[in-house]
């Protein structure tokens, strides 16, 4: 029998076998912005959105594999369907305390080095530095790790953590996020804010 969270893990992850294949096949989805995919996300995944944001499915929290689709229900599929609204990131907190006691549980251990970059992610999104100082300490490791020909994806996802922490030390929150939760962006903030790559 399949379990419940394995539709979700194959659409996020795809079948490749090596971590830049995957990287390759999926990277759009991950990081590119298209309206279809939002929808794709809503309609296949939305309803276990919902329940992992009121706090439900703790029972998939009990493995690692089922732990990793908890955290991409509240990390990142938000980002997808409620994307450019406050509740994109109404996860966050619960993802952190997730991902805080799946690494407790050495459940990131447990899962592809691919799949543990989404755990790291959680970390890179919060706005605290020392949160952040932990993500990068996350990807230094994971990048140590793999070897050679797989080493340019995570190193890759190490310098976005590097740039995310940078930010946090300068601003302690990230500027970008601003305008759709409400928060009014100092000078300082709309002067970095109208550089390239401000906005990652």
């Amino acid at each position: 029998m399949t379990a419940p969270w394995q539709p979700l893990l194959d659409w996020w992850f795809g079948h490749a076998e090596s971590a830049t294949e995957v990287t390759v096949q999926q990277g759009k989805l991950w990081f590119g912005k298209k309206d279809s995919q939002d929808l794709e996300a809503r309609e296949r995944f939305g309803v276990f959105v919902d329940q992992a944001l009121a706090g439900e499915l703790t029972e998939w929290t009990q493995r690692p594999e089922g732990w990793l689709a908890v955290v991409l229900l509240l990390d990142q599929l938000p980002r997808m369907i409620f994307r450019d609204t406050p509740k994109a990131f109404s996860g966050d907190l619960r993802a952190q305390k997730l991902v805080a006691q799946g690494i407790a549980a050495d459940f990131d251990r447990q899962l592809k080095p691919i799949q543990r970059l989404f755990i790291y992610l959680v970390f890179e999104h919060c706005e605290n530095l020392a949160v952040q100082n932990e993500a990068v300490s996350r990807f230094i490791e994971l990048v140590a790790e793999q070897p050679e020909a797989e080493r340019g994806v995570f190193a890759d996802n190490l310098d976005y953590a590097e740039r995310h922490q940078r930010v946090i030390a300068r601003f302690g929150r990230f500027p970008h996020r601003n305008a759709v939760l409400g928060r009014e962006s100092t000078a300082e903030e709309l002067v970095f804010l109208s550089q390239p790559g401000s906005s990652f």
